[in-house]
């Protein structure tokens, strides 16, 4: 699975993408980033924080408790507005 980091998500992580293989454990994105998030305190950092966070499945805007099932790319980043 690509996952792609934006913003100041991707400032605290130090890299736009990753390429990982969740454990079958986890389902959807709250448990994807759960487990990211113990990966260093970078990603801590960045993931510590579900309420400032928000996702796409596949190029798809999501909530942070859909299902990965299948899901080749994941996009996490802050908060977007508009001006």
């Amino acid at each position: 699975m690509d996952i792609l980091y934006f913003a100041w998500v991707r400032e605290r992580i130090g890299t736009d993408r990753e390429q990982l293989d969740p454990p079958e454990e986890v389902v959807d994105l709250l448990g994807l980033i759960a487990w990211l998030a113990k990966r260093s305190s970078g990603h801590m950092s960045a993931l510590g924080d579900t309420a400032c966070l928000r996702a796409a499945i596949d190029q798809k805007f999501v909530t942070l408790d859909a299902s990965i099932a299948g899901a080749r790319e994941v996009a996490i980043f802050p908060p977007v507005t508009g001006g």
